[in-house]
């Protein structure tokens, strides 16, 4: 089998197709997808809709009266190149201020359990770096945020939760994430932030965006409930 020769383009029904970078989670790889999506949406090229940046793909959406996917997949490599030469941007740093364990992170201590760790230190290794945002999804706003320390990487639950608070603090595999809506998930809550990560009369409505850096701010109690 001949190895995959990176990026490709893959037709994606009659309207959209996907452009890929790589095949794994990779802050190199993610930078060339945003770096695609930044020139598309610079160019404004008629008859392209939104783009969807993913781990190590970017979604392209297309009016298909206007384009056919041989030429726009021909003009979206043209593209490509551009991105090469695109400078340096610096990324912008949230801190998210969290409480960690109790109600608000009922599998902080699976999480300590797991890896043969105390909960002090789960807290300093989670709350000890700083995360890339690759990719917003599964509910409007949710961070997909890469790099958590092998030393607290614990699987997702074996049985999702019918529901899981706002704000809530998550771990799965080496993901952290942050649920900015009550909805189900498996992932191994830790803790909860204050902070509102999707408000739809907010512009923009999410508080993150792919290319930001998050890092964790311990808190106490009192402090949860002064959030924005």
């Amino acid at each position: 089998m001949k190895p995959t020769r990176w990026p490709r383009c893959l037709a994606v029904g009659d309207s959209a197709l996907a452009v890929e970078f790589g095949d794994k989670i990779d802050e190199e790889i993610n930078l060339q997808v945003r770096a695609l999506a930044q020139v598309l949406a610079e160019e404004e090229i008629q008859g392209l809709g939104e783009t969807v940046i993913t781990y190590r793909s970017l979604l392209v959406h297309y009016d298909p009266w206007q384009w056919n996917y041989a030429d726009l997949s021909s003009i979206v490599r043209e593209r490509i190149k551009k991105t090469r030469h695109l400078p340096t941007v610096d990324s912008r740093l949230v801190e998210i201020p969290t409480l960690y364990g109790g109600v608000f992170g009922p599998d902080l201590e699976t999480v300590a359990k797991y890896n043969a760790l105390t909960v002090e230190e789960v807290i300093q290794f989670h709350s000890g770096v700083e995360y890339p945002v690759y990719m917003l999804g599964f509910t409007p706003g949710f961070p997909y945020l890469g790099g958590v320390p092998a030393a607290i990487a614990t699987p997702r639950l074996e049985t999702p939760r019918a529901s899981v608070p706002a704000g809530s603090v998550g771990i799965a595999g080496q993901q952290t994430g942050i649920y900015p809506i009550e909805s189900p998930g498996g992932w191994q809550i830790i803790g909860r932030t204050p902070l509102r990560l999707f408000d739809p009369h907010r512009i923009p409505p999410t508080l993150l965006a792919p290319g930001d850096r998050v890092r964790f701010v311990p808190i106490a109690p009192e402090e949860l409930a002064h959030g924005s």
